[in-house]
């Protein structure tokens, strides 16, 4: 890319060279010269066009230094809006000097954009031996910082990721109080389902944050990062559950009272309270045995996950490894917590599993046991879950929970000094407060000379902040094929006005940053999805999330929420991983550098994953997945996680190669696994959940195969006059859980304009979810489906459907095959004619023939799913159909057979009862819903086993004649009801005559 750059720009320049032979200027004559300063300033519009420069980047000035031999051409600082590289900055300094030609041969030209010569504003990262490396903007001491948080019950290090580094990062805006209005809302408009508030944050919880803590960092966000809308809080000051547990060895030794901490004496906060500031905590020393300890042992309202904050108060000689166990369903989890730092506010410490009720292995435990005598552990509040909100605003609760809201909500809740932090406008104006806030929080943590901005000295928390990223969209409409696209946004000034950082590095290190980050998401957004994806400016703006942190940092606008195409992209779950795998790797990237160390870029997930039953032994295997966009991306060893029933998963066990056995499996229990990759930069994401567990009536297990790995945005169509996003045909599916979907589309007319943000035109999108948690693909249906199998009587086992088409496990060695096809269907990509196909097709060719095979072999398999007959049907010949109709004896009558989702058995042979059960057809945060069953018909001699109540549709359709098939047009995990499951299941396996 940079050749061809650099050739087209030199082929440019060819035309503009004078012929014939100059003159070489011994001294410059100011009339002639100023005649050639207005040629070029007219060359250079052309000039700009090729460089694609904004229109914003003009000359400034053009002077010469006849003393010095020098002509020094000084652009506008919005000239150097593109990437810079060698290369280019060679192109544009031949271009000018050949524009002056030969007679101005003896005089040096310097270039400027505002005051930086062009070269300087390369980034270190992209220099090569021939550009000196710019020192100042490198960290003065590279030396290890402390470090706040480990987790030592994780079974690898990461050397060469982001361990020791503390990154910010904030999702955009949040729910908000209106001070003029008097009431709570978004600060941008509901648009194409979503809201910017929230809509960023689809990117960064299940995306992005977790990216960079499985390269090693701790990450600090200023919203409230849980989407758990349950809250408990247990605290010394306010123990209503008698959950607080002090523990001493010895009747001497007390725990004493510190007269700061935390506490809510009221259930809601009102302006300039401190809850940090309106209770009291518990301390004591340390011993090199453990003499003294304090639980918390909540009681949970129901089941579900939970993430774990602690807090404490720091004194000069805290313990700088406090021991915390955290006890939860998976197991227990340690923690070792420099409690040196970090004190007065919540420590993430992760998400975990708790069952409902109070149970006394559901704990968090801080131990006083030490390497060193006479230190302090401390003990204040312990919050799982994120709750509702609870700051007040003119009386006004927000009624929302507070991942909804704003940072300044948050922040208050944390403990952050008020007129330092989150309100700097005297409580008159909550808008300008939350977005001044964010980075405010990270200046805090961090701590003198980095503190906020009105007082740098403040002491702080303490916490060194490497970077820190604001995430967000932005507005702009096109109506041709290509995407606003991605904006990156630094500022070289501070606050005020200063170029360099509290320690004296220089802030071009955020333009490093910025350009590294951005050029990371274009390359690979073009590689992935779009080669016309836009790269737009690369801004050295004073935006208050830009300037204000006293740390590198930068202001993402990745793509416009008010443009269809974009959006196309930002509602695709597919996109959503790439674009944060992005932004994660330019990080790594440019702290690589600014540290000094060889960076590794974490795997990707594992693939064709089985596990299968050999006796009462456990043996997994999978594939690695290189990644052709990351050479250092390879793996070098595994993790296996382990869950016993409804249980969490624990820690996970370290395995050097592509399989695992697990022995002694207790007969009765069901044992669900998934595999991350690991290397030295970190830990990929895990694959999907497969389950095994043994019955004590029947030893040889079925088969259940998982064919659901589809996530995919709405449907969506686009005229004219008509452009939007159809849920109706198909609402897409989440990854795992979707938190930003405000409400279906309602205005479809491109030409429709913006009033207000409350009437936004085009893409104006309903209210009636944008509380709701919706839940998607969450990976994890092979533990339905084999706990029907095994209340049943049936052993089971499981594998990916990558793994039984391509895999070399014979399929007939199992009797009976359970196919879950879920959502899954051909999806297309967000653009046509790019980088990437079609997926998810339900059942690949490769399936289609050992399903065949297996059933000439006189197998016997059950299949359900929303679209198994709309995607054969699909196929662009009729192989489909024929496979349909041949193999699997039925037909597609109807792609949206039922809205209630109310089934009912017709055939005697099926269920002697004429039982009727329901499925899922709502949003909810426990299963996905389906909005288009199949309408099924029998053919070439099946029969129809059961209908939709609301129209009398065949639901689902079987023969059985030694093989036999059986097929629902309804996925069956969405069944509603446990006991229900398993009597569909029991007819399934009678009708089928399963021994």
């Amino acid at each position: 890319m940079k050749i061809r750059f650099y050739h087209y720009i030199t082929g440019f320049l060819l035309l503009i060279i004078f012929s014939g032979c100059a003159v070489v200027k011994e001294f410059i004559e100011e009339e002639e010269f100023r005649t050639k300063e207005s040629e070029f300033r007219n060359y250079y519009q052309e000039l700009r066009t090729h460089l694609n420069i904004p229109s914003a980047g003009k000359i400034d000035t053009i002077f010469y230094n006849e003393d010095e031999k020098k002509i020094i051409i000084r652009f506008t600082k919005q000239f150097a809006s593109i990437p810079l590289r060698e290369e280019n900055v060679k192109a544009i300094n031949d271009s000018i000097i050949n524009f002056w030609g030969e007679e101005y041969s003896l005089y040096q030209f310097e270039i400027y954009a505002d005051k930086y010569p062009i070269e300087q504003l390369i980034p270190n990262y992209y220099r090569t031996e021939t550009l000196e490396i710019d020192k100042s903007r490198m960290p003065i001491s590279i030396e290890r910082k402390p470090t706040l948080i480990k987790n030592i019950s994780k079974p690898y290090s990461v050397t060469n990721g982001l361990n020791d580094k503390n990154i910010l990062l904030w999702h955009s805006h949040g729910w908000y109080y209106n001070n003029q209005e008097k009431r709570w809302m978004w600060q941008r408009a509901r648009l194409f389902q979503t809201v910017e508030d929230i809509g960023p944050l689809n990117f960064t919880i299940p995306f992005l944050i977790p990216m960079l803590e499985n390269a090693g960092a701790t990450v600090f966000v200023p919203r409230e990062r849980d989407a758990q809308v349950n809250e408990v809080i247990v605290d010394n000051d306010n123990d209503k559950q008698k959950a607080f547990i002090e523990t001493t060895k010895t009747k001497n030794l007390k725990w004493k009272t510190f007269d700061t901490g935390f506490a809510m004496k009221n259930p809601t906060l009102k302006e300039g309270e401190n809850p940090f500031r309106m209770g009291t905590s518990k301390y004591i020393e340390t011993d090199t045995v453990e003499t003294a300890s304090v639980k918390w042992n909540p009681e949970f309202p129901e089941t579900g996950e939970y993430v774990v904050y602690i807090s404490y108060q720091s004194f000069e000689d805290s313990e700088e490894e406090a021991i915390y166990l955290v006890s939860h369903a998976g197991g227990q989890t340690e923690f070792r917590i420099n409690q040196r730092i970090g004190g007065d506010t919540w420590i993430h410490l992760g998400k975990f599993k708790f069952n409902k009720g109070k149970d006394k292995n559901q704990f968090v435990l801080l131990s006083n046991k030490s390497k060193t005598k006479g230190r302090i552990v401390s003990a204040d509040a312990v919050r799982f879950g994120g709750g509702m909100g609870v700051v007040e605003r003119d009386g006004q609760l927000s009624k929302r929970a507070k991942f909804l809201e704003g940072s300044r909500y948050w922040l208050q809740f944390a403990g952050m000094p008020d007129t330092l932090v989150y309100n700097l406008n005297n409580s008159k104006d909550d808008y300008k407060d939350d977005y001044q806030s964010r980075a405010e929080y990270g200046n805090y943590l961090y701590g003198k000379p980095f503190g906020p901005n009105r007082n740098r000295d403040e002491k702080g928390l303490g916490i060194p902040i490497d970077v820190s990223l604001a995430f967000h969209t932005d507005a702009g409409i096109t109506r041709n094929d290509t995407v606003i696209g991605t904006l990156m946004i630094y500022s070289t000034p501070a606050l005020d006005s200063s170029e360099i950082f509290p320690d004296g590095v220089s802030r071009l290190a955020n333009r490093d940053l910025a350009d590294i980050v951005q050029t990371q998401i274009v390359e690979d957004l073009k590689s992935l999805y779009d080669s016309a994806w836009t790269r737009r400016q690369l801004m050295d703006a004073m935006y208050s999330e830009a300037a204000r942190p006293n740390f590198p940092s930068m202001l993402l606008e990745l793509l416009s929420h008010q443009n269809f195409l974009d959006m196309k992209f930002q509602l695709d779950p597919r996109f959503k991983f790439d674009a944060s795998r992005s932004i994660y790797k330019g990080i790594l990237k440019f702290l690589s550098y600014q540290y000094g160390f060889d960076y590794v870029v974490q795997p990707l997930p594992v693939t064709h994953f089985s596990a299968l039953l050999i006796g009462n032994k456990a043996v997994l295997s999978w594939q690695p997945k290189e990644d052709p966009l990351e050479p250092t991306a390879t793996p070098e060893k595994y993790i296996v996680y382990t869950r016993i029933d409804e249980g969490g998963f624990d820690n996970g066990r370290l395995v050097d190669s592509t399989s695992f056995v697990i022995e002694n499996l207790e007969p009765g229990k069901i044992y669900s696994f998934k595999v991350t990759a690991l290397n030295k930069g970190g830990e990929s994401f895990p694959s999907e959940i497969l389950s095994v567990g043994i019955s004590k009536k029947n030893t040889q297990p079925l088969l259940v195969v998982n064919g659901f790995d589809r996530v995919a945005p709405p449907a969506s169509f686009e005229s004219p006059t008509f452009m939007g996003f159809l849920n109706f045909i198909d609402e897409g599916v989440p990854y795992l859980y979707d938190y930003g979907f405000t409400g279906i589309q309602f205005n479809f007319d491109p030409n429709s304009k913006w009033a207000t943000d409350d009437n936004p035109g085009h893409g104006a999108s309903a209210s009636d979810f944008e509380t709701k948690i919706i839940a998607g693909n969450t990976f994890d249906f092979t533990y339905t489906h084999g706990k029907a199998l095994l209340h049943n009587g049936f052993s089971f086992c499981s594998m990916s459907d990558e793994a039984a088409w391509e895999g070399n496990i014979s399929l007939s060695q199992y009797q009976f095959i359970d196919f879950i096809f879920g959502e899954e269907k051909k999806t297309m990509p967000p653009k046509l004619n790019g980088p990437k196909e079609v997926e998810f097709q339900t059942i690949p060719d490769l399936l289609k023939e050992k399903i065949k095979t297996y059933l000439q072999l006189g197998g016997k398999i059950f299949m359900s799913g929303s679209y198994i007959g709309t995607d054969l049907y699909s196929d662009k010949d009729s192989s489909g159909i024929k496979y349909a109709n041949e193999v699997l004896r039925m037909k597609l009558k109807n792609g949206f057979a039922s809205r209630r989702g109310e089934v009912y058995s017709v055939s005697q042979k099926f269920s002697k009862n004429n039982s009727n059960f329901t499925f899922n057809t709502s949003f909810g945060d426990k299963i996905y819903k389906v909005e288009a069953p199949d309408q099924l018909g029998p053919i070439n001699g099946s029969e129809t086993l059961l209908r939709y109540s609301e129209n009398e549709f065949s639901a689902a359709v079987g023969f059985s004649e030694g093989r036999g098939a059986v097929i629902f047009g309804f996925p069956f995990e969405t069944i509603n009801e446990e006991s229900r499951r398993n009597e569909v299941m029991k007819s399934i396996l009678d009708y089928l005559e399963v021994k």
